[in-house]
């Protein structure tokens, strides 16, 4: 492949899919692929990133304001990169509010990265789907702009959130989000809210469905089944910060009150 046409299918990509590319063709010594980064970063025909990422820069535009898509940088950080949380109710265009961060799934967690307004962090997968080798479980494969990216789908991205709030903007934000939604596959978030293996991440999930039931069609069988993993205990719906709220028995967890009244629908 000419390296024209790599750079009009790959707006981003890595240096490793460049090398690949080029070793492909068995003509090019490491310190040639080395110089032609260069030559094309220097000639304004590339955008170095960070490391071993780059964009393309179109035809006639400065690479000073080159708009580059930070969904596509955050899918390339790493190459096990799967955007989550409130990333992926953005990528979906069901977020409340809009963020300058990007979050993804990886193995590697590299630092974070900053280009231009938006700041990327890398979030490691869970532990219990580390041990179960379940890490891939709910993700979808997405096109954008020509490149296949990888997303966790709403149900998962459901439940993520539900299981770690602080990647997601809070608790109004994520309900407000979540509430856009019309449409779950309630048996897949039971199923992966339970491979989680997290007491308290299963009475949240419980509680978010019990509060939505009429609007998602929620059945007893759903709530049952994330009943019976409910905390022994009551538990904080956010263990980390223990807001103070009210005890909901039914599901052992004490919920702040602006969740249980909505206050944020308040007409102040």
């Amino acid at each position: 492949m000419r390296l024209q046409e790599f750079f009009a299918q790959n707006l981003v990509f890595t240096h490793a899919a460049f090398s690949a590319v080029l070793d492909s063709e068995k003509r090019h010594s490491t310190k040639t692929r080395e110089s032609l980064l260069a030559y094309h970063v220097r000639a304004g025909r590339l955008l170095r990133v960070r490391r071993g990422l780059y964009a393309v820069v179109p035809p006639g535009v400065s690479p000073e304001t080159c708009p580059v898509d930070p969904y596509l940088l955050a899918a390339k950080m790493t190459d096990d990169a799967i955007l989550a949380y409130h990333t992926a109710l953005e990528f979906y265009g069901r977020a409340y509010s809009v963020h300058e961060d990007f979050l993804y799934l990886t193995n590697h967690v590299p630092r974070p990265a900053c280009f231009r307004n938006h700041r990327f962090r890398g979030i490691r997968f869970p532990v219990s789907l580390r041990r179960s080798g379940q890490h891939l479980w709910g993700v979808r494969q997405e096109e954008r702009t020509g490149l296949r990216i990888q997303v966790t789908g709403l149900e998962r991205t459901l439940v993520d959130l539900l299981d770690r709030p602080n990647l997601g903007g809070g608790w109004e934000e994520i309900w407000r989000s979540l509430e856009t939604i019309e449409f779950f596959d309630l048996d897949q978030i039971v199923e992966y809210a339970l491979l989680l293996d997290n007491a308290t991440t299963a009475a949240k999930v419980g509680f978010f469905l019990e509060q939505h039931r009429d609007a998602l069609m929620v059945d007893d069988t759903h709530l049952r089944a994330l009943r019976k993993r409910r905390p022994r205990r009551p538990h904080y719906l956010h263990r980390a910060s223990r807001q103070s709220g009210h005890l909901v028995p039914e599901w052992n967890l004490i919920v702040p009150s602006m969740i249980l009244k909505r206050s944020w629908q308040e007409v102040l």
